[in-house]
């Protein structure tokens, strides 16, 4: 079964102490795509047809800047601006066809509205990060370690903890789904509440009156409530890059 391939991954990212073990999941997938897409599949043709029609989203293409190959970066700009530009230009050679005198919309709009919605790396990322979700989802229906696993874990940020639940019913039923509803939302719940505490406790020692109370937890309270709110991870959990097929 598929989902045994990923158990690996998925048990490690549970294994962890963090905030959201769903968020390192993505960050490292996110790091490999990047990864790939630098590496040297950007000569293969196949590769660059790819990156040629989808381009990149804004956050993606600042992180393939930030890699510092900048003559593989160049290489793949070039050849998508190169096609961006043709197939504009034959829209804008036949406006009847291309329909450029339609009220409020017009091809080459649509054209680039629509080259704007794709990216070559959040492409590859979510075709693994999917399965991520259902094989945390099979671990839970089939696998007792994991489950209990799952149950001690900090919870999750809102947006994971979302997809968690919109997902279960499709792996999952009966008492089982109700249990898992019921475990995911405390876990969520009891450690939202957790690291709100410590954002609390963080916000008084700036208070004269707290100056000499312990820190307690709340020194990397701020990233961790970053974690949970909007999945922004704190730099040393960060995983490393890796290289995928």
């Amino acid at each position: 079964m598929a989902e045994k391939i990923y158990a690996i991954p998925v048990n490690d990212a549970f294994d962890k102490d963090c905030e959201c073990p769903v968020c390192l999941m993505y960050r490292d997938l996110q790091e490999d795509a990047i990864s790939f897409t630098l590496g040297p599949s950007y000569m293969d043709d196949r590769f660059r047809l790819q990156t040629d029609e989808l381009g990149f989203c804004r956050p993606h293409m600042q992180m393939l800047y930030d890699r510092e190959n900048r003559l593989g970066l160049a290489l793949m700009m070039k050849t998508h601006m190169e096609k961006t530009s043709r197939d504009i230009e034959a829209l804008s050679k036949n406006p009847l066809k291309s329909g450029l005198f339609k009220k409020g919309s017009t091809a080459i709009a649509d054209y680039v509205r629509k080259l704007q919605s794709t990216c070559f790396v959040c492409d590859r990322v979510k075709q693994l990060y999917d399965r991520y979700i259902v094989t945390i989802l099979y671990l839970y229906r089939t696998d007792g370690k994991f489950r209990e696993k799952y149950k001690k874990c900090k919870g999750f940020c809102t947006e994971h903890f979302g997809r968690l639940l919109q997902d279960a019913p499709g792996e999952l039923s009966g008492k089982q789904l109700d249990e898992f509803s019921a475990v995911t939302t405390r876990l969520y719940l009891d450690n939202m509440k957790r690291v709100h505490d410590d954002v609390e406790w963080f916000i008084n020692k700036f208070d004269y009156n707290y100056k000499d109370e312990p820190w307690k937890n709340a020194r990397d309270a701020v990233i961790r409530g970053m974690t949970k709110l909007n999945g922004i991870l704190p730099p040393e959990e960060k995983t490393k890059n890796k290289v995928y097929d």
